[in-house]
C-alpha cells in the first residue's frame, strides 16, 4: 500500500510511519509545515502527486484545556480539516483513516461504551473532535474513524507538549508536590498498539466504521501516575484530588472506557493491559 501520512512527527504519527514501513508499505509523511490538512488546494495538490491507497491522519488539536478559548483553533484542526480529507477522499475513491477521542462520551455510566452508544461531549476539545468524526462518517464511504485514550509513545519524548508519562517524569524531576485527580477513569493506550491495530484494520480490509482501540484495563489518573512512578522507581511527592478540586477549564467525562470488541470480532487484536505497555515505554 501506498500511505499519505499527515501530522508526521507526532507521537502517534511517528509509530504508524515506523509499522507501516517495517511491513513493507510506502508511507509519504508528510509534517504540518508541508501539508496543511485544513488547505484544500494543498491537500489536492498532494494527493494527485502521492497517489495513496490510503490516507492516515493523526493530525490533532489535543490541547483539552486550552481548548475552551481557542475553540476556533480547536476545530478548524479537529473538525474542518478531516471535512477537506474526507471530501477529497471521497472523490478520489481513497480510504481514510481518522483518529478520535474517548472524551466524545460524557462519563455518566459504569460500564464500558460501545461505538453505537450516544456521543455526549463535555468540552469544546471533545466537541470538535465529534466533529471531526461526524464529517468524516458523512462523505467518506470508505473510512475507519478510530477513537484512542491517554495515548503514550516515544516520540513524545521530543514534542513540545509530550504526553502525561513526560509531564509526571519532568515534574517529579524537579521536586514540585503533584496533585493528581483520581475521579476520572480512563485506559492510558500505546501509539506502538494503536498503530498495529491501524495496520491491521487496512491489511485485512475490515469492514468500514467506527472502531474503539484502547488500552485493556482501566485506572485514574492517580493510578496512572502512581504506576510510572512506581516502575521508572522514582519516589515523587504525589496526593490524589477530585477533579473538582483541581478545577481544570476543560471538563472531562468521569468514566471514559471504550468496548473493543468490534476492534477484535473483525479479526484485530486489542491494545495490550495498559500497565503492560506503560512497563515497556518506561524501558526504552
Amino acid at each position: 500500500m501506498r500511505i499519505l501520512l499527515t501530522g508526521a512527527g507526532g507521537q502517534l504519527a511517528s509509530d504508524l510511519a515506523e509499522t507501516f514501513r517495517a511491513a513493507g508499505h510506502d508511507v509519504a509523511a508528510r509534517p504540518r509545515v508541508e501539508l496543511d490538512v485544513a488547505d484544500v488546494a494543498a491537500v489536492g495538490a498532494v494527493l494527485d502527486e502521492v497517489s495513496p491507497d490510503a490516507i492516515v491522519n493523526p493530525a490533532a488539536y489535543n490541547r483539552v484545556d486550552d481548548a475552551e478559548k481557542e475553540i476556533a483553533h480547536a476545530f478548524a484542526v479537529n473538525a474542518f480539516a478531516p471535512r477537506v480529507l474526507a471530501q477529497a477522499a471521497a472523490t478520489r475513491g481513497i480510504t481514510l483513516v481518522h483518529y478520535s477521542t474517548d472524551y466524545v462520551v460524557d462519563g455518566s455510566r459504569r460500564v464500558p461504551y460501545m461505538e453505537d452508544d450516544a456521543a455526549l461531549p463535555l468540552s469544546a476539545y471533545a466537541a470538535s473532535k465529534l466533529a471531526g468524526e461526524n464529517f468524516v462518517r458523512a462523505p467518506a464511504a470508505r473510512h475507519y474513524v478510530v477513537r484512542v485514550c491517554g495515548l503514550f509513545g516515544l516520540a513524545g519524548r521530543q514534542t513540545r507538549h509530550g504526553n502525561f508519562v513526560e509531564t509526571m517524569l519532568r515534574a517529579a524531576a524537579s521536586g514540585r508536590a503533584l496533585r493528581v485527580v483520581t475521579d476520572q477513569i480512563v485506559a492510558p493506550t500505546s501509539t506502538r498498539d494503536v498503530a498495529a491495530a491501524t495496520l491491521a484494520l487496512l491489511e485485512k480490509d475490515a469492514p468500514y466504521g467506527l472502531y474503539h482501540c484502547t488500552a485493556a484495563g482501566e485506572t485514574s489518573w492517580y493510578g496512572y501516575a502512581c504506576a510510572i512512578f512506581e516502575l521508572a522507581g522514582i519516589e515523587a511527592g504525589l496526593s490524589p484530588v477530585s477533579a473538582a478540586e483541581y478545577g481544570a477549564p476543560a471538563r472531562r467525562p468521569p468514566y471514559s472506557i471504550l468496548d473493543n470488541r468490534k476492534l477484535e470480532a473483525a479479526g484485530i487484536t486489542r491494545p495490550r493491559h495498559w500497565r503492560d505497555a506503560l512497563a515497556e515505554y518506561l524501558s526504552l
